[in-house]
C-alpha cells in the first residue's frame, strides 16, 4: 500500500502499529519507515495511530482541571539545547502544572529524558510516582516506554535512520495524562495542520503546534513562527514574533549543544538566572507560549514576564529540587 502512495486508513492503523511493535527485523523496520517518508505521513495514518496508542497507554490522572505539556517532535534542523524541558520548570513555576512526555534521543543530540538525568532527575517513574509529583509539585515527566508498549528494535532502528519519523509526530499527541493544553512544535511546517487537525478530533482546550521560520520545533527567537491554534475545536493559522512577546528578535547562533551533558549545563544556568540574552529569552517564549494557552494571563506580553519572574524569583529553580528528590 505505501509503495503505491496511498495512506493507511484510520481503521486498519492499530493492526499496522501490532505489525510494527512486534517485528524484530531491522531491515523490514528499516524499509518500512523509508518507503513511509518518501510516501509521506497521512493525517488518517497519524489519528489512527494516536488514538490506538492513547487508549493502550498507561494512564496518569490529575485533580486538576488546567496543566500543560510542551514538547517538540525532535528532527529539527537547529539542534539547540532542551529548550522545552528547561521551559517546563519555568512553567511550573509560574503556577501551571506540567505533565510533560518525552523519551530519549531519536533524531535529536538530546532527548528530554537523556537531559533530565543529567540533571539529576530520574526520568523513568512508574504512573503512581508521575501522578504524585504532578499533584504535589505541579510537574511530571512521563518516560515514554513506561507508558506506551513500543518495540526497542523500532528505538534501535529510529535511532539509526536518523530522520523524523511518524513516530516523531506521534508521541507528543499521545499524552498520557492527555494534557488538555499543549505546545507542540514540529520539524516541518508542512506537519502544522494536519498535527492540528488530529489533536483537534483527538480533544484539547486551547493548544498552539508550532514550527519556526528557521527550522526550530519550538516557538523562536530570530523570526516568526507558524502557530496551528486549536481552540473550541477549530484550527486557525497564524504567525507570532519575539516582538508579540514584547521582546526583539535575535539570531540563535551559539545554542547548539553536542551532548546531554552541554545541554543540562545550559539549562542549569538559565533557572539558576546566571545567564541572560538569547539562551534564556528563547527558554522564556516557549514557556510564555504555554502560559497563555493555558489562561493563566491574558496576553503573550503578561505571559513572558510571568516567565521572568518564574525564574528570577527562584520558583523555576525549586521546581527543578524538588522533582529531583521526589524521584529518587
Amino acid at each position: 500500500m505505501f509503495r503505491s502512495g496511498v495512506h493507511l486508513p484510520e481503521n486498519e492503523a492499530e493492526s499496522l502499529l501490532d505489525q510494527v511493535i512486534s517485528e524484530t527485523d531491522d531491515r523490514a523496520l528499516v524499509e518500512l519507515l523509508n518507503v513511509w517518508k518518501s510516501k509521506g505521513y497521512g493525517e488518517s495514518e497519524l489519528y489512527g495511530l494516536s488514538k490506538t496508542m492513547r487508549e493502550r497507554c498507561v494512564p496518569v490522572r490529575s485533580s486538576h482541571q488546567v496543566f500543560v505539556d510542551a514538547v517538540g517532535t525532535g528532527g529539527s534542523k537547529a539542534k539547540t539545547f532542551n529548550v522545552s524541558t528547561a521551559a517546563a520548570f519555568v512553567i511550573a513555576g509560574a503556577g501551571v502544572p506540567i505533565a510533560k512526555h518525552g523519551n530519549r534521543a531519536a533524531t535529536s543530540n538530546s532527548g528530554s529524558a537523556d537531559v533530565l538525568a543529567e540533571l539529576g532527575v530520574n526520568p523513568a517513574v512508574n504512573a503512581i510516582t508521575a501522578e504524585r509529583c504532578l499533584e504535589e509539585i505541579g510537574i511530571c515527566f512521563m518516560f515514554a516506554p513506561n507508558f506506551h508498549r513500543l518495540s526497542p528494535v523500532l528505538g534501535k532502528v529510529r535511532r539509526d535512520l536518523g530522520f523524523p519519523t511518524i513516530f516523531n509526530n506521534l508521541g507528543p499527541l499521545c499524552n498520557p495524562a492527555r494534557a488538555p493544553h499543549q505546545v507542540i512544535g514540529v520539524w516541518d511546517r508542512e506537519r502544522l495542520l494536519p498535527t492540528a487537525n488530529v489533536l483537534a478530533r483527538l480533544g484539547t482546550r486551547h493548544s498552539w503546534i508550532v514550527h519556526g521560520s528557521d527550522g526550530l520545533d519550538e516557538v523562536t527567537l530570530s523570526g516568526p513562527t507558524f502557530v496551528a491554534e486549536i481552540r473550541d475545536g477549530r484550527v486557525k493559522e497564524f504567525e507570532v514574533s519575539p516582538e508579540d512577546f514584547g521582546i526583539n528578535a535575535r539570531c540563535l547562533e551559539g545554542l547548539k549543544t553536542k551532548s546531554p551533558g552541554e545541554s543540562a549545563g545550559q539549562v542549569k544556568a538559565i533557572l539558576n538566572g546566571s545567564v541572560d540574552g538569547t539562551a534564556q529569552d528563547l527558554v522564556l517564549i516557549n514557556s510564555a507560549a504555554a502560559i497563555y494557552i493555558a489562561g493563566r494571563c491574558e496576553t503573550l506580553p503578561d505571559a513572558f514576564m510571568l516567565a521572568n519572574e518564574s525564574i528570577f524569583s527562584g520558583a523555576a529553580l525549586q521546581k527543578l529540587q524538588r522533582l529531583s528528590i521526589a524521584t529518587k
